[in-house]
Order: structure tokens, then C-alpha cells, then sequence
């Protein structure tokens, strides 16, 4: 996992975090949506979890890989 994290840039993973956060572009990105239903406490089904870490996932990755790469020289 780590050997795949460093080998993907990080340009590729700036563009992939911004498209999933703003997918898709109307009437709302679904990560508002999901962050507005988790904190009215609405966010129950499986696929509204699902898809909020889906949605999130490439920003993780991105954290991670920055992350990570701080640590070593």
C-alpha cells in the first residue's frame, strides 16, 4: 500500500481530491450533503457511509502521501 501511495504523484492525487469533492458539480457536492446529514444526525443508511468515504478517500490518500512524506528525508 505504501509502495503504490508513493509511487502515485501528487498532482494526480490534488486532481483527484478536488474532482471527488465537487462530484457531482449540481445541485450539491455530495460531501456537503453528507457532512450537512451527519450533523443533523440523518446519516443511517449504509450507502450515505459508503459514500461519503468514497467521496473522501482520494482527500485521505492525499493527507497520507503528505503526511508521510514529511517524516522521511
Amino acid at each position: 500500500m505504501l509502495r503504490f501511495l508513493d509511487q502515485l504523484p501528487f498532482p494526480i492525487l490534488i486532481v483527484l481530491a478536488i474532482f471527488m469533492l465537487l462530484a457531482p458539480f449540481y445541485p450539491m457536492p455530495h460531501v456537503v450533503e453528507k457532512i450537512l446529514m451527519l450533523k443533523n444526525g440523518q446519516l443511517h443508511r449504509p450507502i450515505d457511509i459508503f459514500d461519503l468515504v468514497f467521496h473522501l478517500a482520494p482527500l485521505l490518500l492525499l493527507g497520507l502521501k503528505w503526511w508521510l512524506s514529511q517524516g522521511r528525508p
